[in-house]
């Protein structure tokens, strides 16, 4: 579990940060085209985005990450930090799914990231999932990303000392969410419960400060609990 809890609202609110007009306006559209789901606000680039998650407090918020005066990472890492904001879902908007910025932005407290080019349903959806507590996350796609930027990029908060205070078996569910297992995955193999692998995931992620499932995968990586190539 997360900081923004299990249960989605009965109304999800969703704010939009992007720098090209056109991009807010078609996704405003297509979010109020469906119900349970309001649109509280826009922003035109990420200083505006984090004064407007701030203001309006939205369960989710669409973030560009190529966008003037703050980019898109640098405004998830302040809403990450921030105790009044961190409630707030980031989904990144990108135009290629192995985008090197994908990377950072997940390190820095993206909930998970769509392409600008996703369908109707498939953005409702994603806004649904991420407003629940859910990491958005393609296992295929979040481990290539991993593998290919974790050794070039800067590291976040996450080395070798961040897995100290994980016992053996957290480790090692851990290292199982970092190479994409899913709970009935990970459930199967101990042949325990989906609900007590939940139950260990909240604990890791409580440990490591996490907010989701996509910073568990980063941190499996970069504390080197996964080599990429596992």
């Amino acid at each position: 579990m997360d900081s923004r809890g299990t249960n989605a609202p009965d109304v999800i609110r969703v704010a939009i940060a992007d720098d090209q007009d056109l991009v807010r306006k078609g996704f405003r559209l297509i979010l109020s085209s469906f119900p349970g789901i309001k649109v509280v606000g826009e922003a035109v680039d990420g200083f505006d985005a984090v004064a407007l998650a701030k203001r309006m407090r939205p369960d989710v918020l669409l973030m560009d990450i190529r966008m003037p005066r703050k980019n898109g990472i640098e405004a998830t890492r302040l809403l990450s930090d921030d105790p009044e904001t961190r409630h707030t879902a980031v989904l990144i908007l990108t135009t290629f799914d192995l985008d090197e910025y994908v990377y950072d932005a997940l390190a820095a407290g993206a909930s998970g990231f769509l392409l600008k080019d996703v369908e109707p349903e498939e953005l409702a959806r994603a806004v649904r999932v991420v407003a629940q507590g859910d990491a958005l996350i393609d296992p295929s796609i979040t481990r290539r990303l991993v593998e290919t930027y974790a050794q070039s990029r800067r590291k976040s908060r996450f080395d070798g000392s961040t897995i100290d205070g994980l016992t053996e078996r957290e480790r090692e569910i851990l290292s199982m969410v970092g190479r994409g297992m899913s709970n009935e995955e990970i459930a199967s193999d101990f042949v325990i419960s989906p609900a007590t692998v939940r139950t260990h995931v909240g604990r890791i992620m409580s440990k490591l400060d996490a907010h989701d499932r996509a910073q568990l995968v980063v941190a499996a990586y970069e504390s080197g609990l996964v080599k990429p190539g596992m």
